[in-house]
């Protein structure tokens, strides 16, 4: 896959697009997926925003400060009705999660590691929509699904805008580099810290296929209360050896050092113990996205004749699989859940963490590991696994 030239990225192969493009400089390919149309209609996006728990986003602009308007779904479908004909868009998160052919489009930027991918919006924007000049701080594939957008771009750096009462964020004092019209078929990718601004030409339809990118602050935001959770219990301050002191308000230096060997029991983790959080932070699914258990639950001969009839599972497209090798084993992670494995499961690791659909004949072949089968009879009960119709 690596060595293989493909139309997606302009006749380049995946290493050949990675070396010189990724996190480094934007690309423009015409015909990235030609003939491409997309499979949800505007009228089905605004449907979807309308429902529970989908993060969905409304941004019209008009004539009066700050010039922008945001509003938050879910929406009513009289919301729509009352739009005005030009300049609104309409950005609905995660259509993945809720779409499964809208989904597949996810699978030809495999390349890049399925835990990187973050998801799939879907922007639906009348004449002259747009969100404004901003900067993303992650990669991003900009898909011309429907109709035209003219995107304009620049490598410079911005300050934010500093607009009062303006609720989007955007950059102040935009002039473009490089300027394009996007057909249906056609894509942009832009690196992190590249400001852009999109306009539709008509009404448009654009598909954002985003990648995880989190802050260190977020990263070791996690971690500190990972470690918070996993502290013993029983450690906490003591000075069995304390003496009489002449200053109250004084915390000696040996106070100090107490408090700081306390601290340091926790604050010097393992390679391995950062590598595990790591593994459990980068799969973990948004809260409301969280899978449900099926109404019926399946036991293990159910589980093991419908893999033998070739029926096939596949992951809920909220959930991330990844695994990595260490000299004891293996280490799986599903959906935020850590599962170490013994080095004979390590391609049973591999064969879910690397395919959203395993091979059922891969899958029996460990299945004969009691481990294997009580993993996957718990995610297909938990609602992670499910039975390919």
């Amino acid at each position: 896959m690596r060595s293989q030239p493909s139309t997606l990225l302009g006749g380049l192969t995946p290493a050949e697009f990675l070396k010189q493009y990724w996190q480094k400089k934007p690309l423009l390919v015409r015909g990235a997926l030609s003939g491409f149309r997309s499979t949800i209609s505007p009228e089905e996006l605004a449907g979807l925003a309308c429902e529970p728990g989908v993060e969905s986003r409304l941004v019209i602009q008009g004539g009066k400060a700050p010039g922008w308007k945001l509003r938050h779904g879910p929406f009513r479908h009289a919301d729509f009705t009352r739009l005005p004909p030009r300049r609104w868009t309409l950005l609905v998160q995660d259509v993945d999660k809720y779409l499964p052919e809208v989904g597949a489009l996810l699978d030809p930027f495999r390349f890049i590691p399925n835990w990187r991918i973050d998801d799939l919006m879907i922007s639906y924007a009348a004449d002259g929509g747009s969100v404004g000049a901003h900067v993303d701080a992650y990669d991003v594939f900009l898909l011309q699904a429907q109709g035209m957008r003219r995107w304009d771009i620049s490598t410079a750096p911005y300050p934010d805008a500093d607009i009062p009462g303006l609720e989007l964020k955007q950059v102040a004092g935009f002039e473009a580099e490089d300027s394009w019209l996007l057909l249906p078929g056609d894509m942009l990718y832009l690196p992190p810290g590249v400001a852009h601004h999109g306009v539709a030409l008509g009404d448009c339809m654009t598909f954002s296929i985003g990648f995880r990118a989190p802050t260190q602050a977020e990263m070791l935001g996690d971690f500190a209360a990972q470690l918070t959770e996993t502290a013993r219990r029983g450690m906490q301050y003591t000075d069995p050896n304390l003496m009489p002191t002449e200053h109250p308000g004084e915390i000696n230096a040996t106070a100090r050092a107490r408090a700081r060997r306390l601290l340091r029991a926790e604050l010097r983790p393992s390679d391995e113990k950062l590598d595990i959080w790591f593994g459990r932070y980068m799969t973990e699914s948004k809260p409301w996205l969280k899978p449900l258990p099926p109404a019926r639950r399946c036991d293990a001969a159910n589980l093991l004749a419908r893999l033998r009839q070739g029926r096939s599972l596949r992951w809920h497209a909220a959930v991330r699989v990844a695994w990595f090798d260490s000299k004891q084993g293996c280490h799986l992670f599903v959906d935020g859940m850590h599962y170490p494995l013994p080095r004979v499961l390590a391609g049973f690791a591999r064969a879910l963490g690397n395919g959203r659909v395993p091979e059922p004949k891969v899958l029996l072949r460990y299945l004969r590991k009691p481990v294997a089968r009580s993993l996957l009879l718990e995610w297909v009960n938990a609602g992670l696994c499910i039975w390919v119709r």
